[in-house]
């Protein structure tokens, strides 16, 4: 089994375990970001509130709207991710020695390689996942509506009349890829790709800063006669690299969010985007720039932790692998292979 095989499987597992544990704060999230008006956000209170507000509201289902295809994105989206940025690593590292044996450099793979090598990885993650992840944005924002209670009937009646309509999603996946393709044909699949392909800067900048974290941690240990890396260290490490690269990205992610949601149907023309800089220019004049830090805390909150899970489950999948494999644990998927193969 190929390295970046092992690689883009470890990558699918933990992506699928972080979202299975993070989910009802990415709905929450996408929600803040796609409310409109300024200063508005629909929701009150923190988070955890507006997570008991569209429960109470609307059910509890309704915090796992889109889960099936999301879950499916989360495993493409990590797999291709990590499988090509294992290939295009690998060719870095191979340049990096070439030079090395040639007499130029140290043998490893600067800052600079490792965020080309992470930035073509994301730029083939976004064109071909990303009509998955337009669904998702769909049914996410999707609101489901609780009956109201009809005093003309028995309460055990109501109850049961208001269980079946939340217990049935407004929209499924069929019916969403349905409307999608009648709103905008194929093309409305890829709605919002531009700023994804530009937010293709938020791995490349989470990859950077885990890299050159886990670096000089490997060094730190090395000088001390180890190099063991614990599960709670990729833990911590995936959490801060993961902050600073969400900071940094997420009025792009507002963006996104706004142009594959579905578009309002009204005579109000300010709620129709027509691509990105239209919608860039129509939310600033309307809702002011605070409107690109919607749900920022919320995102953090659900970005950190899904990060952290991820790269703590893709560290220890590709150990385990490796050791099945060929009875050696090897190297782990995100340090250089030259620096742990010496």
């Amino acid at each position: 089994m190929s390295d970046a095989l092992i690689n883009g499987l470890a990558g699918a597992g933990g992506g699928i375990i972080a979202q299975l544990i993070t989910y009802p704060l990415q709905t929450v999230n996408t929600r803040q970001q796609t409310d409109r008006g300024r200063g508005k956000t629909g929701f009150r209170d923190g988070t955890v509130a507006q997570m008991y507000q569209v429960v109470h509201q609307e059910g509890w289902q309704r915090l796992y709207g889109g889960l099936a295809p999301s879950m499916f994105g989360t495993a493409a989206s990590q797999g291709v991710y990590y499988y090509f940025y294992q290939i295009f690593r690998s060719r870095a590292e191979k340049a990096a020695l070439d030079k090395w044996k040639r007499g130029s450099g140290d043998g490893s793979v600067g800052m600079l390689q490792s965020l080309v090598a992470a930035a073509l990885s994301g730029c083939m993650n976004v064109l071909l996942t990303n009509p998955i992840w337009v669904i998702v944005t769909r049914m996410q924002t999707t609101r489901a509506k609780r009956i109201q209670s009809d005093p003309s009937v028995p309460d055990v009646l109501n109850v049961k009349i208001q269980t079946a309509a939340i217990e049935k999603p407004s929209y499924g996946t069929s019916h969403t890829v349905h409307e999608i393709y009648d709103e905008a044909g194929v093309f409305g699949f890829w709605k919002g790709v531009f700023p994804a392909l530009i937010m293709v800067s938020n791995p490349s900048i989470q990859f950077m800063l885990y890299e050159t974290l886990l670096k000089k941690l490997k060094a730190r240990r090395a000088a001390k006669g180890s190099n063991a890396v614990t599960a709670l260290e990729f833990f911590l490490l995936g959490a801060i690299a993961k902050l600073g690269a969400t900071v940094a990205t997420y009025p792009l992610l507002v963006v996104k969010s706004r142009l594959q949601a579905k578009q309002v149907v009204s005579s109000d023309k300010n709620h129709h985007y027509r691509g990105t800089a239209d919608a860039i220019t129509k939310m600033i004049y309307h809702e002011g720039l605070s409107v690109f830090y919607k749900g920022m805390s919320t995102k953090i909150m659900q970005s950190v932790l899904a990060a952290a899970v991820l790269f703590m489950v893709k560290e220890e999948l590709v150990k385990g692998a490796r050791l099945l494999v060929t009875g050696d644990l090897g190297l782990t998927g995100g340090g250089s292979s030259r620096s742990k193969s010496q």
